[in-house]
């Protein structure tokens, strides 16, 4: 399905980014894997026991010359730049009283403006390629809002418009954009809250349970194999975001 096409995907070493990495080389894409510090060799295994090829590209994409380095080092290897899953995202929860001009920052520098830095560096290759698709991962409370969570929704919020923005700027040439709003998924993430605490979110949610990975897993491929798909956001949420 995507056979020998180059898939580059941010904060890819755990959780949903680890999950996207494994998804898309059971459909036959060369996987390169991002992250800040490091990616484990289990990983890499797993990925190339697929029949595909991995490379690593370590570094921290809300640094614009570090991302650029990891949208060169995809096309010098792999000869193109197919698919690029902006994944990488950060938290700093705390009620907007108490939130510090850094824990603002910081998160709006990984989880917006990482975004755009990787989408500027790779939108010059697929633009010359006439062909590409850009999956950036937004959220839930990006559509809704959440208390204590001022930054972290007003970043994923953000990463909505900047989707529509570049699906508008790039589709003449063939590049599709789309971003995915994830629920609660059952990640390491969310394993360290308390019984109490998940099932007050679990009520929450019409379908009743947390998603798995794979179920963004298997959305981002589907967007990466649509191409009269652009400009979108999908929910997956198990029903508690629903627009008409």
């Amino acid at each position: 399905m995507l056979n020998n096409q180059t898939v580059v995907i941010t904060g890819s070493s755990r959780g949903i980014g680890r999950g996207l990495a494994i998804e898309f080389a059971k459909n036959g894409a060369n996987i390169v894997l991002n992250a800040r510090k490091e990616i484990d060799q289990e990983l890499i295994s797993e990925i190339e026991s697929h029949g595909v090829k991995t490379h690593v590209v370590l570094g921290d994409i809300q640094h614009f010359e570090e991302a650029k380095k990891l949208i060169t080092e995809a096309k010098e290897v792999f000869g193109s730049v197919d698919v690029l899953i902006n994944n990488a995202g950060i938290t700093r929860d705390m009620l907007l009283m108490r939130m510090k001009e850094e824990e603002f920052d910081s998160v709006i520098n990984v989880n917006l403006k990482g975004t755009f830095n990787t989408i500027q560096h790779a939108s010059s290759i697929m633009l010359k390629q006439k062909s590409g698709t850009i999956i950036n991962m937004s959220s839930v409370v990006g559509l809704t809002g959440n208390a204590g969570q001022a930054n972290y929704a007003a970043s994923k919020a953000g990463v909505i418009g900047l989707t529509k923005s570049v699906a508008r700027e790039l589709s003449s040439r063939g590049i599709t954009c789309n971003a995915i709003a994830p629920g609660f998924i059952e990640t390491d993430m969310t394993d360290v809250l308390s019984d109490k605490v998940k099932e007050a979110t679990i009520a929450q949610i019409p379908l009743k349970k947390l998603g798995q990975v794979e179920d963004i897993a298997r959305a981002a491929v589907f967007l990466a194999t649509n191409k009269y798909i652009t400009g979108q956001v999908i929910n997956v949420d198990g029903g508690m975001v629903m627009n008409g």
